[in-house]
């Protein structure tokens, strides 16, 4: 039995009638995976609420009405505007099959780290997240990273440093063990390259032609009056 459950209503409306629905509280989905695709809908909060936790990575028990199904999100589509969700995919699943699922990447130790404490280095995150492979009961919320042994400007953390639980494997077998999940970087360096540019540009910037000195080495204006 998965960690997170849903209820889903079986869905007759299609096309331009899902606006009806949608204002009424629901969201429309469709179940991929098992035969032909199945339409559900099920109640927004409930629903945003599930999704939060579960993510793309940990497996459902769709109830559809009253037939258990367990499933992975695939797919969730936001209206551009409101950012609020207007569709789902669902992937169905068996327990005893391997699926695939992407799964949140998360730096620890950081904070211990001599980069951190004693050189006041920054992270920047190359990957959010990977694909993993695993039977769903072994899917993992999350995999992590320790970076605490951090020190130099030049040091990174590769996708050879995640942390991999038992029963779980990368999707992409040709991914290289040496591709660059955090590298580091030097803001005290960073804000003084910036001062830098800036003063060097407001020194070439062009000087106002008011200010431009006549052949006889008096300004625009100055030289007007002598004329006078």
């Amino acid at each position: 039995m998965a960690e997170y459950s849903l209820k889903l209503d079986k869905r007759e409306l299609t096309g331009k009638k899902l606006k009806t629905l949608r204002e009424s509280g629901m969201i429309p989905s469709v179940i991929y995976g098992e035969g032909e695709p199945r339409l559900g809908a099920s109640e927004y909060v409930a629903t945003e609420k599930v999704l939060g936790q579960a993510g793309y990575h940990s497996p459902i028990d769709l109830d559809v009405d009253g037939k258990k199904q367990l499933a992975i999100v695939k797919d969730v589509q936001l209206d551009p505007i409101s950012r609020k969700i207007i569709n789902i995919e669902f992937q169905a699943i068996k327990a005893d099959s391997v699926v695939e699922a992407t799964t949140p990447i998360v730096i620890v130790n950081f904070e211990g780290s001599d980069a951190s404490k004693i050189y006041h280095f920054a992270m920047v995150r190359a990957m959010e997240e990977i694909n993993v492979k695993a039977k769903p009961a072994d899917l993992p919320k999350e995999l992590t990273i320790d970076a605490s042994k951090l020190v130099n400007v030049d040091d990174k953390l590769t996708v050879g440093d995640i942390e991999l639980p038992s029963g779980i494997e990368f999707a992409d077998k040709e991914m290289s063990s040496e591709q660059v999940v955090v590298s580091l970087y030097d803001p005290a360096v960073e804000a003084a390259a910036r001062e830098a540019e800036e003063k060097a540009a407001a020194e070439a910037a062009p000087v106002e032609a008011a200010d431009v000195p006549s052949e006889n080495g008096s300004a625009p204006a100055e030289a007007e009056e002598a004329k006078e």
